[in-house]
């Protein structure tokens, strides 16, 4: 499960280190090739809202191995895309079908005991990193020598093998719960938003946090690519390479998680965060300065995130789908907001300007976090589902 997650999560990462790229092919600005990272992440959201919750009341084996088929089509027709506006509607679609990793994670978890549950995401988590940072690595490599069209055909070719691999290697997975409808299943999303003050401060406290990490990648290549540093794309991708330092803070959380308040390691991970913004604002010119913050902003968003999906699965498991879609969708609402705030800040400010956004957005994170409760000990599921909750197998 941790290497699915971490391969199908590559795809919404692939286009970061590729955007110089993609405005040369089509002599676009810097701020028409941002949309396409910004609608990749804004169609993740709207996936994670219209697929995830289906893994409540629907085999997660199947669906899992359609969706892999449906991001294989949406791969290629991104790298055949003619036309930029071609290449941004596919990138949507990628982004809308690449939610495996999301309906592995709540898998994974509603399999673990409570004990290690922590642990567990800790350790698919860590594998999301990996594919997060590994897919920028390489998507940077592939351009290089073979054309950013590459990248999105090799994608496609190697989703159809996951999704053949993972139809005969996964479970079986029988719905946790029954009797919704689909319409009632994406009803019942308010409702529980609205039960539990758990979900919408880790929706919260998650979403501003993502927003701080979007900001850098999306414009990461346009920085490298101007004085004093004059790189390209692979050095871009490689940059993937050492933030793959930070993959270690993830299970290192998850076990913090387990033996202590998992918000008290949400606070840490944000402070963290903090300080790597902090250090590239003023050594952001440098490539040992972006490194180093890299390393922080990898690592500090790991141990937010984990701690807050913690804080999510000690929930209910007959709810584990939709709460991860609540806690998801605002998660990559806040990627979007910051993917598109940091390319408006970068055509307006340059480097300075991305470092407002996202300290801006890690400020009012902070302030959520030491004004609000949180939520207290997790409270139970809305009524209607308790007697289902009981019945799910560990």
């Amino acid at each position: 499960m941790t290497i699915a997650a971490g391969v199908s999560v590559a795809n919404l990462y692939y286009n970061q280190p590729l955007l110089s790229d993609i405005a040369t092919t089509f002599h676009a600005s810097a701020r028409a090739v941002g949309s396409i990272a910004m609608l990749t992440q804004a169609g993740y959201a709207a996936g994670l809202v219209l697929f995830v919750p289906l893994g409540d009341i629907t085999e997660r084996r199947r669906l899992i191995a359609l969706l892999l088929v449906a991001v294989a089509i949406s791969l290629a027709v991104a790298a055949g895309s003619p036309t930029l506006g071609i290449l941004a509607a596919a990138s949507f679609a990628i982004g809308v079908t690449t939610v495996v990793p999301q309906l592995i994670l709540p898998f994974a978890a509603g399999m673990s005991a409570p004990g290690v549950r922590g642990r567990v995401v800790g350790q698919v988590v860590s594998g999301l990193l990996v594919g997060i940072l590994a897919g920028r690595v390489v998507a940077g490599a592939v351009a290089q020598y073979a054309g950013w069209r590459s990248m999105f055909a090799a994608a496609a070719i190697a989703m159809v093998l996951l999704a053949i691999a993972l139809r005969f290697m996964l479970p079986l997975a029988p719905p946790a719960s029954g009797g919704l409808s689909y319409g009632g299943l994406l009803r019942s999303l308010g409702t529980i938003f609205r039960a539990e003050p758990v979900i919408r401060d880790a929706a919260l406290l998650g979403g501003l946090t993502f927003a701080s990490f979007s900001a850098f990648w999306t414009t990461l290549a346009f920085r490298l690519v101007e004085p004093p540093l004059h790189y390209g794309s692979a050095t871009a991708g490689a940059f993937g390479l050492i933030g793959l330092v930070g993959a270690v803070a993830a299970p290192l959380a998850g076990r913090m998680a387990d033996r202590r308040s998992p918000r008290q390691t949400v606070g840490i991970g944000l402070f963290v965060n903090v300080a790597s913004w902090v250090l590239m604002l003023f050594v952001g010119h440098t490539l040992i300065g972006l490194a180093i913050g890299v390393v922080l902003l990898d690592a500090g968003t790991q141990v937010a995130q984990v701690s807050n999906q913690a804080r999510v699965y000690a929930l209910p498991a007959a709810m584990h789908g939709r709460l991860n879609t609540i806690y998801m969708t605002c998660y990559f609402i806040g990627g979007s907001l910051g993917s598109g705030a940091a390319v408006l800040a970068w055509g307006a400010w340059r480097w300075p300007g991305v470092a407002g956004v996202a300290l801006g957005a890690l400020g009012l994170a902070l302030g959520v976090y030491f004004i609000s409760s949180g939520g207290g000990r997790p409270a139970g599921p809305p009524r209607p589902s308790r007697p289902r909750a009981a019945s799910v197998p560990e």
